[in-house]
């Protein structure tokens, strides 16, 4: 048996564990001490019906007994048959409930009483008697075989279901009032994850789970401050450092006669201006894109075209896409981000694909460089990470793939790192489709 994932299934199971072994542990009590007095009472009419008939079969003469056997039948039910020593008996069934009977009996007829659940193939409730201890004589007295049976009261069956049924759907509903609130944290805690500002949980229900929400709400409110004060400040030092890297620029250009010293220095200015724009998308809050109504068969085709214009042509193949909500600024962001790498690390040939396969949209771009290890996929994708090999040749601030995952998570996608069939690195942006 396997054991629920969810805290709803879990706590549910547990507390309707709880409410039939309850249930059950009570009747089977309650059964054990009915047995008893169930047994006393169903024996007192047997040994009441007994000693009418031992009366009534003293007072009539032998040649009446025949016709007082069949009256009794034919008025009372009850059925009486002349004891035989080969009489075919079916005993009664081993259970607690006939001991109980038997011993009953045996203390209110004799200790010669037998009981049976069937004499002649004839089924009752049969109980044998003699006229007189002394005599030999021995009857069998039929009763119906409801004296016997110990049927448990239907009532107290109904009774039993009806609250285990009360018991069950409370159990549900505690099981939901503790699953809800952290369902909600955790679907906040996702969006927390994606970077995105979700709403604040409401603060209600017991002490324990308000003050997780509460903390949660504060915790959430602290990271979206910090995010801006993050923002703010990047943005400061961007204006602050391309100011003065652009009189740099034109320091070098107009100062420096030597032509390969003055490439040189404005080249190193280009890569610091590029540092601090692949900061700068890495900072961006891209949660205050809105989500849009977009033709992103489009949208790649005209990155397709800007790449063409700079001399890096791309093999393109771009499938029928479905028009679906996404942010197109930071998604083309992110696509140029695996393009760029690509033409950086690639070895000079690069393919763009795209498809749409199982409600997916997926990205692909594919380079023939040295690619990388499996193992370290995971981790290139956290920011400043790079990796010691033929693949850091250029310059880079190790935060291209960061930015993509980031901006695949905001998509609810993924960012996939696999290795290119017949040498390579495919990167694979997989977002799902929303329309």
């Amino acid at each position: 048996m396997r054991w629920p994932r969810t805290l709803l299934a879990r706590i549910f199971l547990q507390l309707a564990l709880l409410v039939l072994l309850s249930t059950a542990g009570w009747l089977s009590l309650f059964s054990h001490i009915d047995a008893e007095p169930r047994a006393r009472e169903t024996a007192q009419l047997a040994a009441s019906a007994v000693n009418l008939v031992r009366a009534a079969l003293f007072a009539a003469a032998p040649d009446k007994r025949p016709a007082l056997f069949a009256d009794f039948s034919s008025r009372e039910g009850i059925r009486l048959l002349p004891a035989e020593a080969h009489d075919p008996i079916e005993p009664m069934p081993d259970m607690r409930f006939v001991r109980l009977l038997q011993r009953e009996l045996e203390a209110r007829l004799g200790p010669h009483t037998r009981v049976a659940a069937a004499v002649d193939g004839v089924p009752g409730f049969w109980v044998s008697f003699r006229l007189d201890d002394d005599d030999d004589e021995e009857y069998w007295l039929g009763l119906p075989r409801e004296r016997a049976a110990r049927n448990f009261a239907r009532h107290w069956l109904s009774w039993s279901l009806l609250a285990s049924a009360l018991a069950l759907a409370m159990a549900w509903f505690i099981a939901t009032r503790i699953s809800r609130p952290l369902k909600a944290m955790a679907r906040s805690a996702a969006a927390v994850g994606r970077g995105q500002t979700p709403e604040p949980l409401p603060e209600e229900g017991a002490e324990e789970l308000r003050r997780l929400a509460g903390a949660f709400n504060g915790m959430a409110r602290d990271l979206e401050r910090h995010e801006r004060d993050r923002s703010e400040v990047l943005a400061g030092i961007s204006h602050d450092l391309r100011t003065p890297l652009t009189r740099l620029r034109l320091e070098a250009e107009l100062s420096i006669a030597d032509e390969s010293a003055q490439q040189a220095v404005i080249a190193d200015i280009e890569q610091m201006e590029a540092v601090i724009s692949q900061f700068m998308d890495y900072a961006r809050a891209e949660s205050g894109e809105a989500l849009q109504p977009t033709d992103l068969g489009a949208l790649l085709g005209g990155l397709i075209d800007r790449q063409a214009s700079v001399g890096r042509p791309l093999d393109a193949a771009i499938g029928e896409l479905p028009e679906c909500l996404l942010r197109p600024k930071a998604l083309i962001r992110a696509v140029t981000n695996l393009v760029d790498n690509a033409w950086k690390y690639g070895g000079g040939e690069v393919s763009l694909r795209a498809s749409a396969v199982d409600g997916e949209i997926r990205v692909e771009i594919a380079d023939r460089g040295p690619g990388i290890p499996a193992d370290e996929a995971e981790r290139l994708k956290r920011p400043f990470t790079r990796l010691e090999n033929a693949r850091t040749n250029a310059g880079g601030t190790g935060l291209g793939l960061a930015i993509v995952e980031r901006i695949a998570r905001l998509h609810d996608g993924r960012l996939e790192l696999l290795p290119n069939p017949g040498g390579g690195l495919l990167a694979r942006l997989v977002l799902p489709v929303r329309r």
